[in-house]
């Protein structure tokens, strides 16, 4: 039976382009057939591919939020030294993919001198994936970017060296609802909200409909009051759990409370199944302040944790990994993280329930 000729694709305009229209063409002709990679420096790999055809990626840090200027800078810097072919990572780092091995050096030059490190490879901590903050989110219990920034501003040397001893991965979320990995990190921060939402009984009847903010509240916790003489909610606090869902669809239901945010350390999480079947965080600091600009005490703690993992974990060990052989309670006495009545998890059967593996079960 003869084969069918293949159809060409059609072009519309409708979602986006076809991803094989940006393929460099050493991508493109190799797709699917590589043989191996291989680490020429910290963010700088090479793939090798069966046809022996090389690639190369330089890997350099992004803020995520990108100003106009930085992608004009990303574009030009691709223009001329690897034909206008980059792209982004999961975790907000752009990469650069080039075929000429003599471009690389000139290329982490010009990224360095205007302040973009090159690095995140294997065993170092890669950028930080995090949320929206301050900057777009409504319902967030600390900044994002800022945060961010300053954890990274003291973990600088980890990302542009490989001296850990496996891939660290970081992750910020500004609330619970977590938009980001922070389930799944090797450290997690999470901004937390401590009280239910503040009811503006003048401005609810007005600007909400009840019914709706009613079923909003995953937990139940919203029910039907009559305050003044007018129809508007309670809130359950013991069944609040601060996801701010009643602010999304009500305006006068606001979370934010500056005096009483603030941000919890969660550790051990990790996506891979290499070694151990994937894993989810666990609490470590249930609250620092909020405190920016800078955020001195996260940033401390962060760094203390990261300090005493590389000090103590073995070769390819990841940071669950590690504190799963030494013990919970040698890893509170190492870091000298106190602990507390919140560490204690009386969430039941989740370990039990959760899929959390690819691996086969009979």
């Amino acid at each position: 039976m003869a084969s069918q000729p293949i159809k060409p694709k059609r072009i519309t305009d409708i979602g986006p382009p076809n991803y094989e229209n940006f393929l460099h063409p050493v991508i493109k002709s190799n797709y699917g057939q590589w043989k191996y990679h291989e680490t020429l420096a910290p963010g700088v790999l090479c793939h090798v591919a069966e046809s022996g055809a090389r690639i190369y990626s330089v890997r350099a840090a992004s803020p995520r939020l990108l100003s106009i200027q930085t992608l004009r800078l990303f574009a030009s810097l691709a223009d001329k030294y690897c034909g206008g072919y980059l792209r982004f990572t999961s975790r907000n780092n752009v990469e650069f993919l080039l075929d000429n091995p003599d471009n690389i050096e000139p290329l982490k030059k010009e990224l360095a001198a205007e302040g973009f490190p090159v690095g995140g490879t294997n065993n170092s901590i890669s950028n930080i994936v995090h949320t929206q903050g301050w900057v777009h989110c409504h319902s967030s219990a600390t900044d994002a970017s800022g945060l961010v920034k300053s954890v990274m501003d003291a973990l600088y040397e980890d990302f542009v060296q490989e001296k850990l001893p496996a891939k660290l991965r970081i992750a910020v979320a500004c609330c619970l609802n977590m938009c980001g990995a922070v389930h799944c990190s090797d450290i997690a921060i999470l901004g937390i909200h401590r009280k239910p939402p503040q009811i503006r009984h003048d401005l609810l009847p007005k600007v909400c409909e009840v019914p709706t903010l009613i079923s909003s509240c995953p937990t139940g916790a919203i029910r039907p009051a009559t305050v003044g003489g007018k129809q508007s909610v309670e809130v359950i606090e013991e069944q609040c759990m601060y996801c701010g869902n009643c602010y999304t669809v009500c305006p006068a239901m606001p979370m934010n409370d500056p005096d009483n945010d603030g941000i919890s350390i969660w550790v051990g999480g990790k996506v891979s199944n290499a070694r151990t079947a994937p894993k989810f965080t666990k609490l470590a600091i249930p609250y620092l302040p909020n405190n920016p600009p800078r955020w001195p005490e996260v940033v401390q703690a962060v760094a203390n944790i990261v300090d005493v993992y590389a000090k103590n974990a073995k070769r390819f060990e990841r940071l669950g990994e590690w504190i799963e052989r030494v013990g919970w309670p040698k890893f509170f006495e190492l870091t000298g993280i106190p602990f507390t009545r919140y560490h204690i998890d009386d969430f039941k059967f989740a370990g039990l329930t959760y899929a959390r593996s690819t691996h086969i079960r009979f």
